[in-house]
């Protein structure tokens, strides 16, 4: 046996290796794109048409109708176009708040000592753990204590506390990861530490932004329980709140409720899409050092 062939065998084995990995993949993309298929499908025909199998195209009638008909809330009463401005309202400060307090924090443990320094670290990491259901009780008092509750900035601020101790675990994670020479480089220039902070580590830190942004986007975005618990008025909710008013108990209209899951998705995924470059390295980095 060669020299050549040892490599030979290990590049085939690699390329065999590579290609399972792939069929694997996209196995379980399929699977996981599936039900999507179903719910387009059901909201592109009637249901007549889907209600034995989505996958049974004879005699297929195709239309938009049950897309217009969410958009406007013809049949329901229930907007999603107006539902989506009210997301955006909610869920674009609920997401840049929170990520601007928790780097601010997130550096500061990363970098600085302090006496309860670790205490309090501790402290925010087991905050992680508490549910929503636990604490809506007392959230539901002080927000109507507050005269906030039945407001967007109530329901801002809910989700800024809860945003906040996840990510800064993650985000004091990755600033422990940036170099710090660069940053006594700077020092020694004369830059303070808030310019190094927006000018050297922010810059750095953009895929992990670019992550807990579109996770804190998504998660404000599809919050179901706060919305619901918080906002009462029939014109302030969101789209999580609307799509249900689309299902009638005696005659569900599965065609509408599909065109408004389908219309709910956009945002987010256009999120997703527009930060994914930077999505996979952040969350990596992130979750590394302890």
């Amino acid at each position: 046996m060669t020299e050549k062939e040892p490599s030979i065998i290990k590049k085939l084995k690699a390329k065999r290796f590579t290609i399972v990995v792939h069929l694997i993949t996209w196995i379980i993309a399929f699977i996981w794109i599936i039900p999507f298929l179903g719910v387009f499908m059901s909201s592109i025909r009637p249901y007549e048409e889907v209600q034995f199998g989505w996958w049974n195209f004879q005699n297929a009638n195709f239309t938009l109708e049950s897309y217009f008909d969410a958009w406007v809330g013809e049949t329901s009463d229930a907007p999603l176009s107006s539902a989506i401005v009210n997301s955006l309202i909610v869920t674009i400060p609920a997401t840049l708040i929170p990520i601007i307090v928790a780097s601010l924090a997130a550096y500061s443990f990363a970098r600085f000592s302090f006496r309860t320094k670790d205490l309090l670290f501790l402290t925010i990491v087991l905050l992680q753990t508490i549910p929503q259901q636990m604490v809506i009780i007392p959230i539901f008092n002080l927000t109507g204590n507050l005269h906030l509750s039945n407001t967007y900035v109530g329901l801002i601020l809910v989700h800024t506390a809860f945003g906040l101790p996840w990510q800064i675990l993650f985000l004091r994670n990755f600033f422990s990861t940036l170099p710090v020479e660069v940053e006594e480089a700077a020092r020694v220039d004369g830059a303070s530490y808030f310019k190094i902070f927006y000018k050297i580590v922010l810059p750095m830190s953009l895929p992990a932004l670019a992550s807990i942004t579109a996770l804190q986007f998504i998660w404000v975005w599809n919050d179901f329980f706060f919305a619901l618990t918080l906002i009462q008025s029939p014109i302030m909710k969101l789209v999580p709140q609307t799509i249900p008013l689309n299902y009638s108990r005696y005659e569900p209209n599965w065609s509408l409720l599909s065109a408004a899951s389908i219309i709910a998705m956009i945002i987010p995924i256009a999120i997703y899409v527009a930060l994914q470059k930077y999505y996979v390295r952040g969350i990596t980095a992130g979750a590394v050092k302890g």
